[in-house]
């Protein structure tokens, strides 16, 4: 019965392969030779001119530690620190650690107080390379994204609090 039904998958789909490759076929044995094709001289095309490097103005650069930055990291490490004690409370009252990563630290308040901190020196650190390399706007979006990522877990055990 398998054979049966395998078959009668495989018939048509050959057929169709069968037809497909047949009519490629006078495609297929068309050719130019590159005898025939000599081209006149090579010269460049009289529209095309040579143009000179443009230099770019260098882009605007600031601190690092700017006030924008100082106030984007000291927001970031507040909601990593209310994100930290709103999933211990969560986890002495039975509740479980969703983020696979956090998860790995938090069976002790002193591991889970790691993994937070670690973050928060990841934020910075990453911003810093951003910072460093000219990727300003890249810079801020690491704070920001942080900061989003902690407030919608804070947000989170705060309305599955047990």
């Amino acid at each position: 019965m398998l054979t049966n039904w395998l078959g009668a998958i495989l018939k048509p789909k050959a057929a169709v392969l069968l037809v497909i490759s047949g009519l490629c076929g006078p495609a297929l044995a068309q050719q130019v030779s590159f005898a025939l094709l000599q081209p006149a001289s090579i010269e460049p095309n009289p529209m095309v001119k040579s143009v000179e490097p443009v230099t770019l103005p260098e882009a605007p650069s600031h601190r690092f530690w700017d006030r924008e930055n100082t106030f984007l990291f000291a927001t970031s490490a507040a909601f990593s620190t209310a994100d930290f004690i709103a999933t211990r409370n969560n986890l002495r009252n039975g509740g479980q650690e969703l983020n696979p990563v956090t998860r790995v630290f938090s069976g002790s308040t002193a591991g889970l107080a790691v993994n937070f901190a670690g973050e928060a020196v990841g934020v910075v650190g990453l911003s810093y390379i951003f910072h460093k390399t000219g990727h300003h706007k890249l810079e801020r979006a690491v704070s920001i994204l942080n900061i989003g990522s902690s407030a919608s877990a804070v947000a989170f055990d705060v309305v599955h609090h047990h």
